[in-house]
């Protein structure tokens, strides 16, 4: 497809999408969950036909001697597709956020001002490997009133457009268009560069999910505001008066779990004072199951299965069974050490003192912190938002797992009774 033709199907779909998602602005709440459910019941029905175009793809990738870590991301199963179902039906039963009322409050003048929640209008979602994705935007986007328009990698293309044929015959059993949830029917890189132009004014917010390549591109050329994160390099601090059990449990669940998924723990920090109680059996453990450590002299020296970091370990974001490693002097040092190479993700700290967990809490400026838990809650569904389009690591408008309240935004509504302004 040439790049002229390009430019005018993505300015078609930019001006029909952008059509239905008024007329989905003021939709009232049963009908989108109607489709909801109806979706769902769709990828049931479709199940059979999903799995053998992800397997197409799988086949396509393994061709291509693409990575395990990506292949994994890239995998549909029962199991999978049937946390996707849950997932779309856990965000039916959310709350609408459009309408609700933010602030209300009277002004000397005698106006009665509220704040209330609107939809942001089109969201455009740029993806890489995971086809979960294409389900979990269009659902969140519907559930808050917004169109979309997805456009997923060409690793997931035949996943993706399965997952999305039942979105839109959802919308049209339920009487709203299918051009409120479109997805980029060509795999040309110039598709990326039309939506990142905004498609005249269509576009209102970009929300890329996938490597650090593709966020920073989005972030380096869109012309309308972006939800994003850039990497997840993501700590866990075992503190001084952290309990050994728990310690290995939460260092393994957070690096190995899912070692593909932007939560995983990236680099472990352990206080000197627990070193030789502590970090042995961490490290044995992480080694038992096949993890490559990354350490700092001190843990290089205590534990030679370990090879000697170098700065960029710091600044890595793995995505594979891999972690840096480090002996940290005391809480003051482990918090100096992630606000010098955290991406501002997620950290975590195992400890029993409050007044650690505090300080750790205060200090570290992150979208996620946990205490005695594992990184990989870093994710909407777990945060009971039935799922999320991102981790925002920005300040502005979202951060943290953007969810259907973050894919709002709100307006001023201002009651009076004859009022002028002297």
């Amino acid at each position: 497809m040439s790049e002229e033709n390009i430019t005018d199907l993505m300015l078609d779909m930019g001006q029909k999408v952008k059509l239905a998602a008024g007329i989905l602005a003021n939709t009232n709440t049963s009908t989108k969950r109607k489709v909801l459910l109806s979706a769902a019941n769709e990828i049931g029905l479709a199940k059979k036909e999903i799995l053998i175009a992800n397997q197409l793809d799988i086949k396509i990738a393994e061709q291509n001697g693409l990575s395990a870590s990506f292949v994994d991301r890239l995998l549909l199963d029962s199991e999978r597709l049937e946390s996707i179902i849950t997932s779309i039906r856990a965000i039916a039963k959310l709350d609408d956020p459009v309408g609700q009322v933010i602030a209300q409050w009277d002004v000397p003048s005698g106006l009665n001002i509220s704040r209330v929640r609107t939809p942001i209008g089109v969201i455009g979602i740029i993806y890489e490997s995971r086809p979960n994705v294409t389900a979990d935007a269009a659902a969140l986007c519907l559930m808050a009133g917004n169109g979309a328009i997805l456009r997923g990698g060409s690793d997931s293309q035949n996943s993706s457009r399965a997952l999305h044929a039942c979105f839109s015959k959802a919308l049209e059993n339920n009487g709203l268009s299918p051009d409120t949830i479109q997805i980029v029917p060509t795999t040309d890189r110039a598709a990326v560069g039309e939506l990142l132009k905004g498609l005249n004014g269509s576009i209102d917010v970009i929300v890329p999910r996938g490597g650090k390549g593709l966020v920073s591109r989005v972030q380096s050329e869109a012309r309308v505001p972006v939800f994003a994160h850039l990497e997840g390099i993501c700590h866990i601090f075992v503190d001084e008066s952290a309990d050994l059990k728990m310690a290995i449990e939460l260092v393994i669940n957070s690096k190995l779990r899912r070692t593909g998924v932007c939560g995983a723990a990236e680099t472990l920090l352990v206080h000197k004072n627990i070193a030789n109680t502590h970090l042995i059996p961490i490290l044995e453990s992480l080694n038992a199951l096949g993890c490559k450590i990354h350490g700092d002299e001190a843990v290089v020296k205590a534990f030679p299965p370990a090879i000697l970091a170098t700065k960029k370990d710091w600044q890595t974001e793995y995505l594979a069974p891999e972690i840096s490693v480090a002996i940290v002097d005391d809480i003051d040092a482990a918090i100096n050490h992630i606000s010098k190479y955290s991406s501002h993700h997620t950290e975590a700290i195992i400890t029993a003192d409050t007044s650690s967990r505090d300080r750790f809490f205060a200090q570290i400026d992150s979208a996620i912190l946990l205490h005695n838990a594992s990184t990989q809650y870093a994710d909407g569904g777990e945060f009971g938002m039935g799922a999320e389009i991102g981790i925002s690591t920005g300040k502005m408008h979202a951060r943290g797992p953007v969810g259907v309240e973050q894919l709002t935004s709100f307006k001023y509504l201002v009651l009076g009774d004859g009022q002028c302004r002297p």
